[in-house]
């Protein structure tokens, strides 16, 4: 698997839509089942040709991944990005936790594998199966010392349908950090390379953009 900037910045966009979307998850109930779709089915590519294809092999799977990207990154931040960007930046660190422990890791992708069946069955945005992968969530990345302290509407975040997306998501975020880790992502590129991944981010989010503007009718 190639190792370029744009892999790297494809899997961290794909940490920073998950994170976006726990984020509208947690203030208004809801997010794009689109974009939903996108993060939960990348938990179940785990043998891709290439990055883009972990994101159904379209840039536009990853818009808003692409976008929360460029402008986080370029300090073009609205108050709820800070949570986003640390959502995100906890997501790394998590992952960096779960690369150390090779029996969690292990458990983790044979309890995927076994909800396959759902997933074919009902679909990436069932309630069955998102249930199901707040389980593996909560049985093993809670468990770390570092536990992400999502922030919202309290009544919103009380509905068990709305804990369980966010349980979810943050699966996903994990699986595109084990993939930015992959293609050679390291936290002091954000800092050392930040303009220059903010930079490709948006030339990203903007090919992603035009590419649905001509689909559209």
């Amino acid at each position: 698997m190639s190792r370029s900037l744009t892999d790297q910045t494809l899997a961290l966009a794909g940490v920073f839509q998950a994170a976006t979307l726990v984020s509208q998850v947690a203030h208004q109930g809801r997010c794009a089942e689109s974009s939903l779709e996108t993060s939960l089915r990348s938990l179940f590519v785990t043998n891709p040709d290439n990055t883009l294809e972990v994101y159904g092999g379209e840039l536009m799977n990853l818009r808003e991944g692409l976008d929360a990207l460029a402008k986080i990154l370029s300090n073009e931040t609205r108050q709820q990005d800070t949570a986003v960007l640390r959502y995100a930046l906890n997501l790394l660190q998590l992952e960096a936790s779960l690369n150390r422990n090779r029996d969690m890791l292990d458990a983790i992708g044979q309890r995927i594998n076994q909800a396959r069946h759902t997933a074919n069955h009902f679909g990436y945005v069932h309630g069955n199966l998102i249930g199901n992968l707040a389980s593996i969530y909560a049985d093993t990345i809670s468990t770390f010392r570092l536990r992400i302290q999502v922030t919202g509407d309290p009544a919103i975040l009380q509905r068990e349908e709305n804990a369980a997306r966010v349980r979810a998501l943050l699966l996903a975020g994990i699986r595109s950090a084990v993939l930015w880790r992959q293609n050679g992502g390291r936290r002091w590129q954000l800092i050392f390379r930040r303009r220059k991944v903010a930079a490709l981010a948006r030339q990203l989010a903007e090919q992603a953009n035009h590419s649905v503007y001509n689909r559209e009718p």
